[in-house]
């Protein structure tokens, strides 16, 4: 149940209540969350950063020889309390919370909330420069993706229709009352973008042996989503690198799934965009939208010069739940595309610790690849402002993010 939804369903059908009727809508709801998240973020992470001040959770920062580095030195971190506390809230005041959807994400954003916390704490107050040790972190991630992909793959509320509507069918918004046209089947599929047959059966990696092994499908499925949601979560912890780069671009991201997500659950526009229907699904449009304001209502704080960094407390958190709700809309395909920013910044990671192994045992001397990296250190050590840098980045996110909306028609 929803806290508000509820009562406004009792209030409309008990007493006529004006205006109630608006909390049967998805869009309403939507606006009200991505208010909520937006007042709570600019209102009360001014307190909180205040808070995070008082009990001196100051970043330490590493010597990287980076113009204005030294200056980032006390500045409060573990300000992804402020994105969580603003995506929470709102998501419990005006989404279904009996949606099973909406339990995975609420699930996700505290579970990496929790590892992205204990590993900035054990940085600033135990002074351990490392923090909590990697295979944890892994081990952390690991888990997330085992419960998310046994949920999408055993739960029976999580299901696709294949069938499509009659022309004569009026549009209906809400999810509740879409779900009883035909009926929902427990698919692996997914969606491929840009191709004309978009969609792709992880099953069919193991029936083309013997097409009884389908029942176990789960050995194949499960994985894939263990390694999307760990690729993700530290696609996103990579690029929390400068002030607001990982803030902002995670806004455009989870903004275009909204988009998704709200066509992914509507019967007549899926069917309109020949996109895959998944009931319910629709639901996490609010919450996306709550995620949504909360990163803006952050980026208050944390455009240049920030008052406040996320640290792992945030950006683990963020590209957990960016991954989870890829994964729940069928679009995990997209995320090259949607999330290139991440995608770009892990492969510059990857690229310079390979080349420098590689040139270390062939020659005997590392060599790398770029000056720095992440990328964006890449282009600070060129001399570049990181306030360009971001600004850049924002409009690179943006451009993929209309790609990514172009996927629904061209094919």
């Amino acid at each position: 149940m929803s806290m508000l939804y509820y009562l406004f369903q009792y209030l409309e059908n008990e007493y006529q209540f004006p205006g109630a009727s608006l909390f049967q809508f998805i869009t309403f709801r939507a606006a009200m969350a991505i208010i909520l998240s937006l007042l709570i973020s600019t209102i009360y992470g001014k307190r909180i950063i205040s808070f995070l001040r008082t009990k001196q959770m100051g970043e330490s920062i590493r010597e990287l020889g980076l113009e204005g580095q030294a200056e980032k030195a006390g500045t409060p971190t573990m300000g992804g309390i402020i994105i969580i506390l603003a995506t929470v809230v709102p998501a419990l005041l005006f989404a279904k919370i009996d949606n099973i959807y909406i339990i995975l994400l609420l699930i996700t954003t505290l579970w990496m909330g929790v590892i992205g916390f204990t590993d900035d704490y054990l940085k600033i107050k135990k002074k351990d420069k490392e923090g909590l040790a990697g295979k944890f972190k892994v081990i952390g991630q690991v888990g997330l993706g085992l419960i998310v992909g046994c949920t999408m793959y055993f739960h029976d509320d999580i299901t696709i229709k294949e069938e499509k509507l009659n022309s004569d069918i009026v549009q209906i918004e809400s999810s509740e009352e879409q779900s009883d046209f035909n009926p929902a089947v427990k698919s692996t599929k997914t969606t491929i973008p840009f191709s004309k047959n978009n969609e792709f059966d992880y099953a069919s990696l193991i029936t083309w042996i013997n097409p009884d092994l389908a029942k176990y499908a789960w050995l194949i499925f499960i994985p894939i989503v263990i390694i999307i949601v760990t690729a993700v979560s530290n696609g996103a912890n990579l690029t929390d690198g400068i002030d607001g780069l990982a803030a902002g671009s995670s806004a455009i991201i989870v903004l275009t799934l909204a988009l998704f997500a709200w066509v992914s659950g509507n019967i007549v526009f899926s069917d309109y965009l020949n996109v895959m229907y998944i009931p319910n699904s629709g639901e996490m449009t609010i919450y996306i939208a709550a995620f949504a304001g909360a990163l803006v209502g952050f980026l208050w704080y944390n455009t240049y010069p920030a008052q406040v960094f996320m640290g792992d407390t945030g950006s683990l958190t963020i590209g957990g739940i960016i991954a989870v709700i890829a994964i729940a809309i069928r679009k995990e395909l997209l995320i090259p595309i949607v999330c290139g920013i991440f995608f770009i910044e892990t492969l510059s990671v990857m690229m310079q610790v390979s080349w420098f192994k590689y040139t270390r045992k062939k020659y005997g001397e590392g060599r790398r690849i770029f000056l720095m990296s992440p990328l964006h250190h890449h282009y600070q050590k060129k001399g570049i402002h990181e306030s360009k840098i971001v600004a850049r980045f924002w409009i690179i996110g943006i451009i993929l993010a209309i790609v990514a909306v172009i996927t629904l028609k061209v094919r």
